[in-house]
């Protein structure tokens, strides 16, 4: 459905270079990264808001990076909703529409339904000032659906919204995507979105795409320590091989067997390190004393700060665990983990 095919833009100083991905029909992808990485700059290029230097862009089989934007079949949905606030809910979501031709009747349908689906019945008279913002974004969101779009394209659309909002708002893309044959392509900074909602992802980094593949994929098996990073990984570590040991500062873990490759870090998921106030004769031949430095508090759960042999590590734990274990700021703890938790770069 949707394709780029080496890809450059160039603004002022920032680039994209060289974008390359293929997005399925009725797909919901993801485009993750931190701010400044391209995310924007490569969604209102498909849409055709920015130019293309080099490279080119198909929707549905067709060639539209010459296209203007209205030609490609494409709605759009900003974090800052752009709805028109002299205008009323139903007159924003019908805008569209003069640009376009639509059958009266399969509008009217259109309207009817896309109301219904995003619970807007009872605001279709108010003006965008009078609303919040999860009601503003489910109107953004109707407006673009309206005109029957190929794409729909999502920038960072919950990132402005409060928590209760923000639930809202992925509850109804969840729905749409699902009872549309729109292809969703949503930017977002936020990896716990993208495993929500996506069915594959790209991680992009200073304008260039790191990784793409399935959401959990990306999540399991990050293939750079950027990824790695981003996606949570949080302990990495420069390590030198000796058989099947890689020694870390005064550590040393029992990776299984010497890793294929030029590898020189280690990295471990805080959840696949378990804590436990004795050391464990286990499966987890990685076990290790260390002393708690910190605790912090992520609400679902506590992120866990240990030293062991001057190596940091980070550890999560559910409240209940944490009272279970004891945990305070200066005990010793015991962390472990398998071999097979390692992750090599």
């Amino acid at each position: 459905m949707i394709k780029t095919e080496a890809l450059h833009i160039q603004l002022g100083e920032f680039r994209l270079r060289n974008i390359n991905i293929s997005i399925g029909r009725n797909e919901f992808f993801v485009l993750m990264g931190p701010t400044g990485t391209g995310k924007t700059v490569l969604l209102e290029a498909i849409a055709g808001l920015i130019a293309v230097q080099k490279g080119a862009i198909w929707i549905d089989g067709e060639k539209v990076d010459t296209l203007s934007p209205e030609k490609r079949g494409v709605g759009i949905v900003y974090q800052d909703y752009s709805l028109f606030p002299h205008m009323t809910v139903k007159e924003n979501i019908t805008y569209g529409l003069r640009y376009h031709a639509k059958k009266k009747a399969t509008a009217k349908d259109r309207f009817v339904n896309l109301v219904k689906e995003l619970n807007l019945q009872h605001l279709l008279n108010r003006f965008p000032t009078n609303l919040s913002g999860g009601e503003n974004q489910r109107v953004s969101l109707a407006r673009a659906l309206m005109i029957e779009p190929l794409v729909l394209l999502l920038d960072e659309p919950l990132s402005a919204l409060d928590p209760r909002f923000r639930e809202e708002i992925r509850e109804s893309l969840k729905t749409l995507h699902k009872n549309s044959e729109t292809t969703f392509l949503m930017v977002t900074h936020d990896f716990a979105e993208a495993l929500s909602l996506a069915d594959r992802a790209a991680v992009m980094n200073n304008g260039s795409i790191e990784q793409t593949g399935a959401v959990e994929e990306i999540f399991r098996k990050p293939k750079s320590t950027f990824v790695a990073d981003f996606v949570g990984m949080k302990n990495f570590f420069a390590v030198k091989f000796a058989g099947n040991q890689a020694r870390v500062n005064g550590l040393e873990f029992d990776v299984g067997g010497i890793p294929s490759g030029n590898c020189t870090y280690i990295a471990i998921r805080p959840e696949d390190i378990v804590l436990s106030k004795e050391k464990l004769h286990s499966s987890m031949r990685n076990s290790f004393a260390g002393i708690v430095t910190g605790l912090v508090d992520r609400g679902l759960y506590y992120e866990v700060w240990i030293e062991s042999a001057g190596t940091p590590f980070k550890a999560t734990v559910t409240k209940r665990s944490l009272v279970e274990l004891g945990l305070r700021e200066g005990i010793q703890i015991y962390l472990s983990f398998k071999a097979t938790a390692l992750h090599f770069f």
